[in-house]
Order: C-alpha cells, then sequence, then structure tokens
C-alpha cells in the first residue's frame, strides 16, 4: 500500500490521496475513483455523505 495524505481543509472537508479502501460501517466497499483524491464532509450537512458537497459553505461550519 502507497502512503495515504489526509489534508484537513480549513471550515471545510477532508482531502484523502493515496491507495486507500473506503467501507462503510458494515465494511461494505464505498466506490471512489481509483487514483483520484476524494474529499469527506466534515460539516454534516453533505447531501452525498460520506462525501462533501459544499454543504459546509452554506451551513457556516467553523471547523478546529
Amino acid at each position: 500500500m502507497s502512503d495515504v495524505k489526509i489534508t484537513i481543509s480549513l471550515n471545510g472537508s477532508l482531502r484523502v490521496e493515496g491507495d486507500v479502501k473506503l467501507v462503510d460501517h458494515e465494511e461494505n466497499q464505498v466506490h471512489t475513483k481509483e487514483g483520484r483524491p476524494f474529499f469527506l464532509c466534515r460539516c454534516g450537512g453533505s447531501q452525498n455523505k460520506p462525501f462533501c458537497d459544499g454543504s459546509h459553505k452554506r451551513v457556516g461550519f467553523q471547523g478546529s
């Protein structure tokens, strides 16, 4: 497995890069585009969870 990098965006999403397998609570794989970064929601407002849809801007999410 190659290096995985997770970047915490200021008041936004988590950017996930690298060879990582994303699974749900039942260990079912969640499809991501191979070789492409993906963004996970931190604010809880996304209509496309677990992925970010930009709702953090609408809800005024303040990350720490």
